[in-house]
């Protein structure tokens, strides 16, 4: 695999393969010098490195040597198996964690200035702070709250899988999305959206964002299922759609896909590139993880706290900060020792960084200093 050549991604960050990474060949993208304080930003799903674009080169003026890489599963990133009956333990949060030590060491970098996960990148970048505050001394967490580690035996009771049952007896029958990409179907229904992926990328980004019109975010009262059923449907579907059937009720028109100033779409088509190769399942399997014990080694964290400088980024129109009730006001309190604030970009929906890159900086910048 090559490293990512593409025009939109802004001169100064640099593309490489890295080889040896705990079984993987990685993508990483760079910008400053090595040597200097490292910064190390893990993507969500579905997105990739390419994610912190808008941010690289700015942190990078501040001072620090910036590192992003394409997880495990996704992008350029090699040496996992995409078949869906293949084993998950190398999905499981402890082997993200040993992902990530693996690059750091490949890099000769003994610690980094802080860890800033986005989405599914802020579990990990959590549990790498949970697990090791000597390596990760700072983190920094957007748009998924983390309320700890799993309590004791809860392991793979997934709450989607507690609820679906409730989901699914509403008046309009529903499910929860953490149900549908554990789903053998699910990379199918992506992979073959009748669309396209472009397509798809654009409706799924724009549903989600602070564009989309729903997205007037309030605190839900409990995990039920008539509260859950007030989430928009990106999050709790209707029961007998797919992901690509779901979004594409809100598909952007022309007018607006021209008004995205934060999505070109030149950059939507490296999404659709770089997913139309690697498939989804890689990061699928994180959410199967969910339901299988695979992360039962996290266990033993139970009730432990992030011992480190910790904060929380989100957009104030982003349903990913108020999806799980609690979560919020749980990482806040409980899941971390040395609690640095939480800010809400307003304007923005769940691609925070990408969506205001400014506002993200900012926040951030007050953070690192």
């Amino acid at each position: 695999m090559d490293p990512l050549r593409h025009p939109t991604l802004p001169e100064g960050i640099r593309s490489r393969m890295v080889e040896g990474i705990n079984g993987l060949t990685m993508h990483v993208l760079e910008a400053g010098e090595a040597g200097r304080p490292a910064l190390l930003l893990l993507h969500g799903f579905p997105e990739l490195a390419y994610s912190w674009r808008k941010v690289m080169l700015p942190l990078a003026e501040m001072g620090f040597h910036v590192v992003a890489p394409d997880q495990r599963g996704y992008g350029r990133t090699t040496g996992w198996d995409d078949a869906y009956d293949s084993e998950l333990r190398p999905f499981a949060m402890l082997n993200l964690v040993r992902d990530q030590l693996a690059l750091l060491r490949a890099l000769d970098i003994a610690a980094v200035h802080a860890a800033i996960g986005h989405d599914f990148g802020s579990p990990v970048a959590a549990h790498c702070a949970l697990v090791r505050p000597d390596v990760f001394r700072r983190v920094a967490l957007m748009s998924a709250p983390f309320p700890g580690a799993p309590g004791l035996g809860t392991s793979m009771s997934a709450p989607a899988r507690d609820i679906a049952a409730g989901l699914a007896a509403l008046p309009r029958p529903r499910k929860h999305y953490h149900w549908y990409y554990a789903t053998r179907e699910a990379n199918g229904d992506l992979m073959t959206c009748p669309e396209g992926l472009h397509a798809f990328f654009r409706a799924y980004y724009h549903h989600k964002s602070g564009d989309w019109a729903g997205n007037e975010v309030h605190p839900l009262q409990g995990w039920t299922a008539e509260e859950l059923a007030k989430l928009p449907t990106y999050y709790v579907m209707d029961l007998h759609e797919t992901m690509p059937q779901t979004v594409a009720h809100e598909m952007p028109t022309p007018q607006q896909v021209a008004a995205c100033a934060w999505m070109s779409e030149a950059e939507m088509a490296v999404y659709a590139q770089e997913y139309g190769r690697s498939g989804f399942q890689g990061g699928l399997n994180g959410y199967r993880t969910r339901f299988t014990g695979a992360n039962m080694e996290m266990e033993a964290f139970a009730g432990a706290r992030i011992a480190v400088p910790a904060c929380f980024i989100g957009g104030a129109r982003d349903w990913g900060v108020q999806q799980a009730p609690g979560a919020l006001r749980k990482m806040e309190t409980a899941a971390t020792a040395d609690w640095r604030g939480t800010h809400l970009v307003p304007g923005a929906g769940h691609w925070v960084q990408q969506e205001r890159p400014q506002e993200t900086l900012a926040a951030l910048r007050e953070f690192l200093r």
